[in-house]
């Protein structure tokens, strides 16, 4: 009975420490949309548009897309298909284009951060620079380093430029943690961002 007892509890410990080896903080998500959604049917096939480091709201300048940028594709891109969409062959003209970037930064003092605004259809959102964001758990050895993730994507009607829905992930993680690698961060943004998509436009939620 002791040697069962201690293969169940090391059983647990195993699970625990995989769980905590891979978990990722709670992602801050805000979408916008005009309600014109009738355009995002399952089905419609979109083109993906590389952007510079940033902004998903960004226009112009072609960017060299990185490893880290590609991981956050992927993640958005299984996203979208799992929805019903369809990535148009390479070369070839799609009803949506999908505009997706990310960032990375050493997280600042809340008093140093600035509000990011986006606009959907000539209405703007304003996202919380600090607002659940403080996340991490001091186990001793002063205060973790940490960055904040966040991904952007928009999603454009190709044939008259208009924004049909965007939205954005936003996370804390410690530096050194795994939730830090970026396939990790990049796949659970992505699930984050598209949870019950489109989502209610305007209002900001806590995906754990």
């Amino acid at each position: 009975m002791t040697r069962h007892f201690s293969v169940a509890l090391l059983a647990a410990a195993a699970l625990a420490l995989g769980g905590c080896a891979t978990a990722v903080p709670p992602v801050e998500v805000t979408r916008f949309h005009n309600n014109a959604t009738a355009g995002l049917a399952p089905g419609t096939r979109y083109a993906v548009e590389v952007l510079p480091h940033g902004d998903a709201s960004a226009t112009g300048g072609a960017a060299q897309p990185s490893l880290e940028w590609n991981s956050y594709r992927i993640a958005v891109e299984r996203q979208l298909q799992l929805l019903g969409f369809v990535a148009a062959p390479e070369g070839t003209a799609a009803p949506l284009k999908v505009r997706i970037a990310f960032d990375r930064n050493d997280r600042l003092p809340l008093a140093k951060r600035s509000p990011v605004s986006v606009g959907v259809g000539g209405s703007t959102g304003s996202y919380g620079s600090g607002v659940g964001l403080g996340i991490g758990i001091n186990l001793g050895g002063g205060p973790k380093q940490m960055q904040d993730l966040q991904l952007s994507v928009r999603i454009d009607d190709a044939a008259t430029g208009q924004a049909l829905w965007e939205g954005r992930a936003l996370s804390a993680v410690p530096v050194k943690a795994p939730a830090a690698q970026p396939s990790i961060a990049a796949a659970k943004l992505a699930e984050a961002l598209f949870k019950d998509f489109p989502g209610e436009s305007g209002r900001t939620i806590s995906v754990p």
